[in-house]
């Protein structure tokens, strides 16, 4: 068995440090790894590698049916994304009875994104970024005391940082409130669930079992899912079906105080609805991503007293993208070492 990988430029800017990953891992001594420089766009048949290679991953660089003809030995080849099945390039790896191997789920993005929303939460209860934003530029906010000393009933007093007028405190005894229990959302259901949340989610194609196994209770409506909400979060997907699913009417019905977490796409929501409604402080909002990105500078949401908001990196940890890699090669006959 002799293994190759060849990496595009354009690949280690979307997909940092994954390569190299999987050079390190997969790779033996004196095994093939090519990088192409900035600008080479050469496919995979001129890059000059040896015939004889059996084992390939191929990094965003190019393939062709004429590539494929020039390794003779080639029995199994991993890919970012497997080619359409009418293709002439899939056609001829299937001539050549070449196994194709390419990630079968976005399961690597789950962990980084739902423990990313954990934080999220936390930052959001207990304002975190607000106090740290704060404590730069003034003791203001190391005063906790009333003036004089004297406590006020439903005031603030020692050490106490919360905003009263949203949901706050720990997550323990919250109303947690998730539409979809999927990679994400079940993740994140089953945090809240450890940590002593009351966990209800809406999701009408996951098992009964996944509803078990997060600690989850079954709702049989978003509608039905937001009346209690103290917690609430959006876990789905964007795609044609769900756009939008949160609609108007939902985010309206959400208690005023609701915390409204969002990690995976605000489209997803009535963005207008969620916007008015957070501009207005009858919400607070703990987000990685908008309707617009990147958040104009100007953007009203940006450093508002109700709002955390973090630039859509929920997913990209280098942990994360070790597991893209682990996905693929995976996959091969020869598994990655334990």
């Amino acid at each position: 068995m002799k293994r190759a990988v060849v990496v595009s430029n354009t690949f280690d800017g979307t997909w940092p440090f994954s390569a190299d990953f999987l050079k390190d891992r997969w790779l033996r001594a004196g095994e093939t790894f090519v990088r192409l420089s900035h600008g080479d766009v050469r496919p995979l048949g001129e890059l000059g590698l040896p015939g004889d290679i059996t084992q390939l991953v191929c990094l965003g660089v190019s393939i062709t049916p004429q590539c494929v003809s020039k390794f003779s030995s080639l029995r199994e080849l991993g890919l970012t994304n497997r080619p359409p099945s009418e293709s002439p390039i899939a056609e001829a790896l299937r001539e050549r009875n070449i196994a194709v191997y390419a990630p079968q789920s976005e399961g690597f993005w789950g962990q980084s994104v739902s423990e990313f929303a954990l934080g999220l939460t936390l930052g959001g209860l207990r304002r975190i970024p607000q106090t740290y934003a704060q404590s730069l530029t003034s003791h203001d906010v190391w005063k906790y005391a009333q003036p004089g000393g004297v406590g006020v009933p439903g005031a603030r007093g020692s050490q106490f940082g919360d905003d009263v007028n949203f949901t706050n405190g720990t997550i323990a005894g919250k109303r947690v409130r998730v539409v979809g229990l999927g990679n994400i959302g079940s993740r994140y259901a089953s945090f809240c669930n450890f940590l002593g949340a009351d966990v209800a989610a809406w999701d009408p194609v996951a098992q009964e079992s996944v509803f078990h196994r997060t600690g989850a209770r079954r709702v049989r409506s978003i509608h039905e899912l937001v009346q209690d909400a103290e917690i609430f979060a959006a876990m789905l997907p964007l795609i044609d079906a769900t756009r939008g699913i949160v609609d108007a009417a939902a985010i309206d019905a959400l208690p005023r105080g609701t915390l409204v977490v969002l990690v995976t796409r605000m489209g997803i929501c009535d963005a207008k609805a969620l916007r008015r409604r957070v501009m207005a402080d009858e919400l607070a909002l703990a987000a990685d991503v908008f309707d617009v990105e990147p958040l104009p500078l100007d953007d009203p949401l940006l450093g508002r007293h109700n709002v955390i908001h973090t630039p859509h990196n929920a997913g990209r940890t280098m942990d994360a993208n070790h597991a893209y890699m682990s996905a693929i090669v995976d996959q091969f006959e020869l598994k990655l070492p334990p």
